[in-house]
């Protein structure tokens, strides 16, 4: 068994990316994400990798665009309102069609909001985030493990669809510390036909471009790639179902916020109520199916979240609106309760599942 080491979530994306061949990162420090940009500081002149911090955020993203054209590996990271800065550039990384690990551990706002860890920042990242038709491919981890597993997956998943990959954590998942095992075993490598890398005159020009003049190519365009975001949904999907075989009310919560609702989980079921989890761990693809087949079992569905409720709107859209969706939500910096999200489960279970 390989040896663990206690890091905090923002350390452990880092050292993850450089373990699976990220040698190029590029940002701009902001709370609570500044350790990634940190430890690839100290880190990347060791194994001969490029650092920069840019002169902003929006600098930080065109050269993410720049380095991901000649087929390398390449990441940037920021905290909510940094992402907003980074907005256009992916979505220019998503009409070129270009691969990427965009890191977001998110604060609360709108605006500068706070410091303090959020969810706030749903919609922005699974609904595209920037102009345009198009998908990022969101990962929400929900242990500092997973914030080194699911930053090697994002790069896979990314290389092998050639888009963004977004780690979406929270403040608290990148500021907690727990032991995490940094072996990631061998790392897939995806062939990059496309990249600018000098013909050697031996190959046609490469051309990395996302502006198509004629509104018939463009179109065309934007179909292939949502072809291609329909293979994703069908064989990318990753979730986590707790308890969930004889469930009468399921609970679905990401991040911190699933970690929170186990507890409760556990809890109710000391209750004699019969309660499980459904953990999306990608958010986009959304795990649809699953609370589909779920609404035909339970009686009623709780999503627990650190927003005003955003994913609710996808709950509600997976199951059809087959059975009521309640929220339970904290918002601008605070984390739910375990007690609170247990009230919830009490609650609806005394109303039958009925609204």
């Amino acid at each position: 068994m390989a040896e663990k080491v206690l890091m905090k979530g923002n350390e452990a994306i880092a050292e993850a990316a450089i373990r699976c061949g990220c040698l190029h990162y590029f940002g701009y420090p902001i709370t609570p994400q500044t350790e990634v940009a940190a430890y690839m500081a100290k880190r990347m002149p060791k194994v001969g990798g490029t650092f920069l911090q840019a002169e902003s955020e929006v600098a930080a993203i065109n050269m993410v665009i720049g380095v991901s054209s000649t087929g390398k590996r390449v990441m940037t990271s920021s905290s909510s309102p940094g992402v907003s800065l980074k907005s256009e550039g992916i979505s220019y990384l998503a009409g070129c069609d270009l691969p990427a690990l965009v890191v977001n551990v998110q604060r609360g706002g709108p605006g500068l909001g706070g410091i303090q860890p959020s969810q706030s920042d749903y919609f922005q990242s699974t609904k595209g985030g920037g102009h345009g038709d198009y998908h990022n491919i969101v990962l929400a981890p929900a242990s500092v493990q997973e914030m080194a597993d699911l930053t090697v997956k994002g790069f896979e998943l990314a290389d092998k669809y050639s888009m963004v990959s977004m780690i979406l954590a929270d403040g608290t998942m990148g500021q907690m510390m727990e032991p995490v095992d940094l072996e990631i075993g061998e790392v897939k490598k995806y062939e990059k036909p496309w990249a600018l890398t000098g013909t050697k005159m031996e190959r046609a020009h490469n051309i990395v471009n996302s502006l198509f003049l004629s509104p018939e190519e463009l179109e065309k365009k934007n179909f292939e790639r949502y072809d291609k975001y329909k293979v994703v949904e069908e064989n990318e999907v990753m979730y986590e179902e707790y308890l969930m075989d004889d469930a009468d009310i399921c609970l679905v919560a990401f991040g911190i916020s699933a970690r929170v609702s186990k507890n409760a989980v556990n809890e109710a079921r000391k209750a004699g109520i019969k309660a499980g989890l459904i953990r999306p761990i990608t958010l986009w693809p959304f795990p649809k199916k699953v609370l589909r087949e779920a609404a035909d079992k339970c009686k009623a569905f709780i999503c627990v979240e650190m927003n005003m409720g955003q994913m609710i709107e996808d709950v509600e859209l997976a199951i059809r609106c087959k059975k009521p969706v309640y929220l339970c939500n904290r918002t601008g910096g605070m984390i739910p309760d375990p007690a609170d999200v247990l009230k919830m489960i009490k609650d609806v279970n005394e109303k039958g599942g009925n609204e």
